[in-house]
């Protein structure tokens, strides 16, 4: 007989377990919630601004002018309304035109109805800023609860 050597089996090693990150990124998104909740926000009334008790703000309405508002709402078919009319943009551009040249300072309030698109809305104000208006207010009613 031939002499065999023994048949002996190598296994091969087991391979390095690979680091997940899922865990890690588990970790930090409860990291990021904890620190979220927890944290404290900066007190806005710390930042320094002008009083309105102060003697340069009466100065600066005894000057203005007392020009009353237009206000333009926004129906829900989107067409701008003054004083119950309703008023193309080309006419209210002529309108804040004209007002604009008897009053620099005229303000001007728009209040859309809660199913005015959008566009309406930014229609009016571009036409309310080509007209030369600086002082362009968007108003909100909130529902009554």
């Amino acid at each position: 007989m031939t002499d065999v050597p023994p048949l002996t089996l190598k296994r091969p090693r087991p391979a390095r377990a690979l680091i997940s990150l899922v865990a890690m990124i588990d970790v930090l998104l409860i990291l990021l919630v904890f620190f979220m909740v927890t944290s404290t926000y900066l007190d806005l009334n710390m930042i320094p601004a002008v009083s309105q008790n102060n003697d340069t703000n009466t100065t600066v309405t005894t000057t203005q002018d007392t020009t009353p508002p237009i206000l333009i709402r926004i129906g829900a078919d989107g067409a701008p309304v003054i004083r119950g009319k309703v008023i193309a943009l080309a006419d209210l551009d002529t309108l804040l035109r004209d007002r604009l040249a008897s009053s620099p300072t005229l303000p001007v309030m728009i209040l859309p109805t809660g199913v005015a698109r959008t566009q309406a809305l930014v229609s009016v104000m571009d036409t309310a800023t080509r007209a030369g208006v600086r002082n362009v207010r968007v108003i909100r009613l909130e529902a009554r609860q």
